[in-house]
């Protein structure tokens, strides 16, 4: 099985790198039953995030025709609307560090990011994974209409706007979409996908090796409604 991290400008580096490192400690756990590579819709090419201008190296291009996981993380910069900051400048480019999360998450709407990950979405073979704001991300997109997902509790009445249902839980899974909360959430995320597609005792493995215990029950739309809460 195969994982792509996808990377877009202004991206949360912690939303990518806990189920990164999560995942590629599983394939090596799992003598290779799972690779995992950094990638971004427009190929190879070095990465600039929202945190301090910290940049990764994307190796590939997104295949969302290729069978296994896709990861989108949030993006990282300030909260608010591009109006409240000072100066801004529609036609500035990645380079500028003070930008809004919205606006960096329209700006990778503008890319091929949407069209791949409709693709992904549609794929049998894919499993698409978000962590904090990444399912904003695809909802602001229009790909998770009448799905169930989770995301940054700050953003969650946000994404319940988009017709997405949102789910106040760590770790959301709705079929072929699995969604994490907060940024810590990638390392949850990472381990409960590592159970579900290669196997719990390899995922306990690496929850030992990286000295956390995943928090909360995993959601899943299935069993009786609560009632009385």
């Amino acid at each position: 099985m195969h994982a792509q991290i996808v990377l877009f400008d202004g991206f949360d580096p912690l939303d990518a790198l806990a189920p990164y490192e999560v995942l590629y400690a599983g394939g090596i756990a799992s003598g290779g039953a799972l690779s995992v590579e950094l990638v971004s819709a427009e190929g190879p090419r070095e990465v600039v995030s929202g945190t301090g201008g910290a940049a990764l190296r994307a190796a590939g291009a997104l295949d969302p025709g290729r069978p296994g996981l896709i990861i989108v993380p949030g993006a990282s910069g300030r909260v608010g609307e591009p109006e409240e900051i000072p100066g801004y400048d529609t036609e500035a480019g990645p380079e500028r560090r003070d930008e809004s999360i919205p606006v960096l998450m329209r700006r990778a709407l503008s890319t091929e990011l949407p069209t791949l990950m409709k693709a992904a979405l549609g794929n049998p073979e894919v499993t698409v994974g978000t962590v904090c704001g990444g399912s904003l991300l695809l909802a602001m997109a229009g790909l998770l209409e009448g799905r169930r997902a989770t995301s940054h509790h700050l953003l969650l009445d946000l994404l319940g706007t988009t017709g997405a249902h949102a789910v106040r839980a760590r770790v959301v899974d709705d079929g072929n979409l699995v969604s994490g909360a907060g940024v810590t959430s990638g390392l949850d995320l990472g381990l409960y996908l590592l159970e579900r597609e290669v196997g719990p005792r390899v995922a306990h493995a690496v929850e030992e090796l990286f000295a956390h215990e995943r928090r909360g029950v995993v959601w899943h739309a299935r069993g009786p409604v609560p009632v009385g809460f």
